[in-house]
């Protein structure tokens, strides 16, 4: 009986235990790697782009999205606003690039609004994008999508910028975005995988997208779990364009933060069981991209395998002095692997003060855990309370 516990506390330990190192692993293997970059070339403006805008409920922001996507370097795309459950009555779009939707009936549903645009596309497009409301891009965004696009490719994620860095909350999310656009991005489709899907600032060959997502039901947040399933299943690689840049709006208020990690959370919990299926795939079709994107989709969020993994060093103090020191060892290669990502990014110097600050972010990711079962409950979309300004 002894043997068999201390096997199963052997075996979690290490569940837990090799999310702390994963990153730095996969950062050993990316400098030993020679890292890719798209083709160089002067490219033309003939790719059609549909660029899709959802909102729901909320449409302060529209305004200005719409004036940042009529000022992209590129001629050849149309602007598809589906506003859902909105009062548009202010709204007025003078330009001919812009197409203000307004579904009859609530969609509440990312995937619908998508397709309600699709089906009013007034030709038809090479390529669609997914700009949130309150986004604003880069001059260049549809330039350098094309860069990857030219290459084949048939999806495609961008980087997303924080636009507000005015509190604490809002520059501990955009260092959780640096880490992650870092190893779910660069660094995962360097290593021939593909890069994780962020919910907007991502593009698609549109034939792809309608196979992919025509037949999904899914309410709630998450189609882009279910989105990167389809692709990845497929053995086609997601990549990641490091110059297609979306200014993001971060979360700023613990109400607002604590929202939408119960829905991120919630999210996780109900797709991580995509991640088996792809390593399986992986293994049994040799394709290092299904194998280490499944191996990604089955990590927990940041904050749950930081807590469990502080839970394990603790109790290890108590039994296990010299597994307490391995803790210790995995935990310092995680912070150096956070670090590493930081610097290899412009990284405000606001964002490395906050860090202080830290425990109070997982504290409120704590509550979000406890909401995650209510998360549809709320609003699909998140409330931001910062006016419209790039940086």
């Amino acid at each position: 009986m002894y043997l068999t516990i201390t096997a199963i506390w052997i075996v979690l330990q290490i569940l837990v235990g090799y999310n702390l190192v994963l990153p730095i692993l996969l950062y050993f293997l990316y400098i030993l790697k020679s890292q890719k970059a798209p083709i160089k070339t002067e490219l033309s403006n003939n790719a059609d782009y549909a660029i899709i805008v959802t909102a729901y409920e909320q449409t302060d922001s529209l305004a200005a999205v719409v004036d940042s996507l009529l000022k992209l370097n590129y001629l050849n795309y149309i602007i598809y606003i589906v506003a859902d459950k909105c009062d548009t009555s202010y709204l007025n779009f003078q330009d001919d690039k812009v197409i203000l939707l307004q579904p009859k009936e609530e969609l509440k549903s990312n995937i619908k609004s998508h397709f309600y645009a699709i089906q009013n596309f007034k030709r038809p497009h090479n390529f669609l994008t997914i700009i949130d409301s309150d986004n604003l891009v880069d001059t260049n965004y549809l330039n350098e999508l094309n860069k990857w696009f030219d290459k084949g490719f048939k999806a495609v994620q961008g980087v997303r910028h924080p636009k507000n860095l005015d509190t604490t909350y809002s520059c501990l999310d955009a260092a959780r975005d640096i880490y992650y656009h870092f190893y779910d991005g660069k660094i995962l489709f360097n290593l021939n995988s593909s890069a994780t899907l962020a919910g907007s600032g991502m593009a698609f060959d549109t034939a792809l997208y309608k196979e992919c997502l025509g037949n999904c039901q899914i309410q709630g947040a998450g189609f882009d779990k279910v989105l990167q399933w389809e692709i990845v299943g497929r053995n086609l690689q997601i990549a990641f364009a490091e110059e297609a840049i979306v200014y993001d709006e971060k979360t700023s208020r613990p109400k607002q933060l604590v929202q939408q990690r119960a829905r991120w959370i919630n999210t996780w919990f109900k797709y991580f069981k995509f991640g088996f299926y792809l390593s399986l795939k992986g293994i049994k079709n040799l394709s290092i991209n299904q194998l280490i994107f499944g191996v990604i989709l089955l990590r927990p969020p940041l904050f749950i395998f930081i807590l469990l993994g502080l839970v394990a060093t603790f109790i290890n103090i108590l039994i296990s002095p010299f597994s307490a020191m391995i803790w210790l060892g995995s935990f310092l290669l995680f912070i150096i692997s956070f670090l590493v990502s930081l610097l290899s990014s412009k990284t405000d110097s606001k964002i490395y003060k906050s860090l202080l600050s830290i425990p109070n972010f997982i504290f409120f990711q704590i509550l979000s855990l406890l909401k995650a079962r209510r998360a549809n409950s709320y609003s699909v979309t998140t409330q931001h309370f910062h006016t419209d300004k790039q940086g």
